[in-house]
C-alpha cells in the first residue's frame, strides 16, 4: 500500500478542526511534507517508525507514571509525522503569549507588594487569600529585574473554528522542554532534508537562551557567576530532563545535600572546597525548598536558602510564590489582568471557565455536566479531572460530594473538541487530538519564545486527554516560513 492510498483513507472527525485537512483537501502548509512522504513506500515508513522508538530507547528518554503498578519508567511515545504551524499563525501566538506573561508577571509583583489589583477589586481578595500557593513568606522580597516568571509553559488548544485558546498557565517548574528538543533531533534523523525544504524555524537554541538569562540574573558585580540546576533526584518524574538541561547548558546538577548556606550566602560542595552559587534553576516545588521556612521534614531542599534569597544573595528561577498565578481559579481572571495592567485586550482568549465556588455557576455545571470537564484548581498531569461525557453515575456522585465540600478547589470548562492531526499508528494515518505547549523565556531583554514547543498527542482513539501520565505521546512541532 502506498502513502497516497493512506492519505486518501485518512478521515477527519466530523465537526473538528483538522490541522492537515480543510474542505477535503490538504492545507497548503502540509502539502510539501506530504508530497515528499508520498515518494516513500510503506516499508520505509514503518522502518522510520521503528528507528524513532530505538532512538528514544537508546537515549533513555523516559517519563514516570506513578499510578502504574507494572514499573514506573516508560519510554516517551513519539509520533513520526510532524505537526506543522505556518509562520503567520505562530507570530500571533507569540504576541499573545508575550502579552499574557507581561500581565501575569506584573500581577505577581503586585500581589507580593502593593496588592493594588485587590484594592481596586479587579480580583476578589478572598480568591487570593484562599489560594494554597499564595506564599506569604515571600511577601516584599525584591527579585532581580522584577521578573518572577523566567520559564513558562503555556498550554494552548485549538477549537472547532481553528482559533487558539489558552488552556492553562504553567509558571512554577514547567516540564517537557527536553522532549521538544529531542523530538527535533529524532526528526532530523528520520527526515534529514525536510526541515530545510519546509523552512522550519529552529528550536535548538533554547538551552543557550535559557543559560544567558540565568547568567543575567546574578548580581551585577559578579563577573563569572555560578549557576546550578537543583533537582529532587533520580526518582523525580522529570529527572531525565534535569540531567539533559544541565548537560546542554554546561552547569552543575545538584541535589539539596550538595548545597549549604553560610552567612546568608549559598555554596556548593566540591572536591576542592566550597564554591559560591549565584543562581539556582530549581526543579523543586516551593514547599520543599527550605525546611527552616516551609516543610520541616523536607530532605530535598537547603536549610537557610530563604534567608539568602531574601537578602538578594542568590537568584532562584522561577521565583517562589508563582503558584498563585497559575491556580486554575485565578486563571479565569487573567484577561482582567491584561486589561488592568496593560490597558489592552487579550490577543489569545481563555477557555470559558466556571468557578464552582459560585452557587449559580455550580448549579449550571451540575445541570450540564455531560458537556463539561471539571478540574481541581491545583492539580496537573490530567489527575483529578472529571470528563462529564464519560463519567459514570457513581463517579459523578463522588465528584459532586467533593465539589460541594470544597468548592473553591474546583472549576469547570466546556468540553472543547481539540483539533486533530495525522498520526502514523498501526501502519495507517489516523486522526488524534492534540494540544501545544510553547516554552517562553522571560529575561531582562523581554520575552523570547522558541518557535514550536511540545505538541502532546492523545494516542487513544477519541481521547481528549493528552498528558503523558494518562497515555499521551508527543510529536515534533514545525513552525514554517
Amino acid at each position: 500500500m502506498g502513502i497516497d492510498t493512506l492519505l486518501q483513507e485518512y478521515r477527519c472527525p466530523e465537526g473538528i478542526w483538522d490541522e492537515m485537512c480543510g474542505a477535503e483537501q490538504i492545507r497548503e502548509h502540509y502539502s510539501r511534507m506530504f508530497s515528499s512522504l508520498s515518494e516513500l513506500d510503506m516499508t520505509a515508513l514503518l522502518q522510520k517508525d521503528k528507528l524513532a522508538t530505538e532512538l528514544f530507547m537508546n537515549q533513555g528518554i523516559t517519563f514516570t507514571v506513578y499510578s502504574d503498578n507494572e514499573g514506573i519508567e516508560r519510554i516517551f511515545p513519539f509520533d513520526i509525522i510532524p505537526r506543522i504551524i505556518p509562520g503567520h499563525q505562530w507570530d500571533h501566538i507569540e504576541k499573545g503569549i508575550g502579552q499574557r506573561l507581561k500581565a501575569l508577571n506584573l500581577f505577581l509583583k503586585d500581589i507580593y507588594n502593593e496588592q493594588q489589583i485587590l484594592k481596586d477589586k479587579v480580583i476578589p481578595a478572598a480568591l487570593i487569600a484562599s489560594c494554597p500557593h499564595y506564599t506569604r513568606e515571600v511577601f516584599g522580597i525584591k527579585v532581580p529585574h522584577d521578573i518572577y516568571i523566567h520559564i513558562s509553559g503555556i498550554d494552548l488548544i485549538r477549537g472547532e473554528d481553528g482559533s487558539f485558546y489558552i488552556l492553562e498557565d504553567n509558571l512554577r517548574t514547567p516540564s517537557g522542554v527536553s522532549y521538544m528538543l529531542e523530538n527535533r533531533e529524532v526528526t532530523k534523523r528520520l527526515f534529514p532534508s525536510q526541515l530545510a525544504a519546509n523552512h522550519v524555524r529552529r528550536v535548538s537554541n533554547y538551552p543557550l537562551l535559557l543559560h544567558e538569562i540565568l547568567l543575567q540574573l546574578a548580581a551585577t558585580q559578579v563577573s563569572d557567576p555560578t549557576v546550578v540546576l537543583l533537582t529532587p533526584g533520580v526518582f523525580n518524574s522529570a529527572y531525565y530532563e534535569h540531567t539533559f538541561l544541565a548537560r546542554q547548558m554546561g552547569i552543575s546538577l545538584v541535589e539539596g545535600r550538595d548545597l549549604v548556606v553560610d552567612n546568608h550566602k549559598v555554596f556548593m560542595k566540591t572536591t576542592v572546597g566550597l564554591e559560591r552559587v549565584h543562581v539556582i534553576y530549581r526543579r523543586i516545588d516551593d514547599e520543599y525548598l527550605d525546611p527552616l521556612v516551609f516543610q520541616p521534614d523536607s530532605v530535598l531542599g537547603v536549610p537557610g536558602l530563604m534567608s539568602a534569597y531574601r537578602k538578594g544573595n542568590v537568584a532562584i528561577v522561577n521565583a517562589l510564590g508563582n503558584g498563585v498565578a497559575d491556580d486554575k481559579a485565578v486563571y479565569a481572571h487573567v484577561p482582567d489582568m491584561i486589561r488592568y495592567y496593560l490597558n489592552e485586550e487579550p490577543l489569545l482568549p481563555n477557555v470559558p471557565t466556571y468557578q464552582l465556588s459560585d452557587p449559580q455557576a455550580r448549579e449550571y455545571v451540575f445541570r450540564n455536566i455531560h458537556k463539561m470537564v471539571v478540574k481541581r484548581t491545583n492539580q496537573s498531569g490530567g489527575y483529578g479531572m472529571v470528563m462529564g461525557n464519560k463519567v459514570t453515575d457513581e463517579e459523578w456522585d463522588k465528584a459532586k460530594a467533593a465539589i460541594e465540600k470544597e468548592s473553591r478547589n474546583f472549576i469547570a470548562q466546556p468540553i472543547i473538541p481539540l483539533s486533530t492531526v495525522p498520526c502514523f499508528i498501526n501502519g495507517r494515518f489516523q486522526a488524534r487530538h492534540v494540544d501545544l505547549r510553547p516554552y517562553a523565556l522571560y529575561g531582562p531583554q523581554g520575552v523570547k519564545i522558541v518557535p514550536g514547543g511540545l505538541t502532546r498527542v492523545a494516542l487513544r482513539e477519541g481521547s481528549l486527554v493528552v498528558n503523558s501520565s494518562q497515555g499521551g505521546g508527543s510529536k515534533d512541532t514545525w513552525v514554517t516560513d
